[in-house]
């Protein structure tokens, strides 16, 4: 009995002992295995992970372009700032024409008092957006000395820089912003990136709230281009597909 026992501790001690020396030695494929097995989990873990951020830098992204389009803040500033938008021969678009009569309302609420419009021209255009939106203020009875154009910007953040400019030159440093809702956060930020101090009372008319489908086009245009503005500091204004 004593005999077979020992055979058998021999044994297996040969077999751990064989198998050490197979592990030391390399010839066993099971480890080499086990790190591509393991380093293949990994990248999942990081594309995963990567994903799963991308989604919630994205989703958040939306959820404030989304809330901060909600604010209607009234108050008191230097100026009212429109942002331009198309204009056919010195006739505010639709779009353009809701956002002016939103300054119109706020000028006549006595928050602020002058109105800024801005807004270069496309190549064959005989106005400016921001000329068209003076005219177009003036005919609705703004004394032309509160109005002033800035007659430059062919997106955002070039109409945001020359309104800044024009206001330090001024000595006026707070301004309440008037476009889409949609188009809010990313003009606030763009502003406030300018030194100025800045809040928003968007328009509530217009084709940009018509429909449930011109507001879900507002809200992802708007937060690819904020998340854009952001990673760049470069302005990424896309085609604005409502009825002008």
């Amino acid at each position: 009995m004593w005999s077979i026992w020992g055979s058998l501790c021999c044994w297996q001690t040969w077999g751990v002992d064989t198998s050490r020396r197979r592990s030391v030695s390399g010839a066993d494929p099971v480890g080499a295995n086990g790190i591509g097995a393991r380093a293949l989990r990994w990248a999942h873990r990081l594309v995963i992970g990567a994903t799963v951020m991308g989604v919630l830098l994205v989703g958040g992204t939306a959820f404030r372009v989304w809330q901060v389009a909600r604010i209607d803040d009234y108050t008191p500033a230097d100026a009212i700032v429109v942002l331009g938008a198309a204009q056919y021969s010195g006739t505010p678009s639709s779009v353009f024409e809701a956002r002016l009569d939103q300054a119109y309302e706020l000028f006549q609420l006595g928050v602020a008092p002058q109105v800024i419009t801005v807004g270069g021209k496309q190549d064959g255009d005989l106005f400016t957006e921001a000329a068209s939106g003076k005219n177009y203020l003036r005919e609705r009875g703004v004394p032309g000395d509160k109005i002033l154009a800035v007659e430059t910007g062919s997106n955002t953040l070039l109409s945001v820089e020359a309104v800044a400019m024009a206001m330090r030159a001024r000595e006026m440093s707070s301004a309440i912003l008037v476009s889409d809702p949609w188009h809010s956060l990313r003009t606030r930020t763009m502003a406030r990136d300018e030194g100025l101090a800045a809040w928003t009372a968007p328009t509530r008319t217009g084709p940009a709230v018509y429909t449930r489908e011109s507001q879900m086009h507002g809200i992802a245009r708007e937060t690819a281009a904020l998340l854009w503005y952001q990673l760049t500091h470069f302005s990424a204004d896309f085609t604005y597909t409502a009825q002008q």
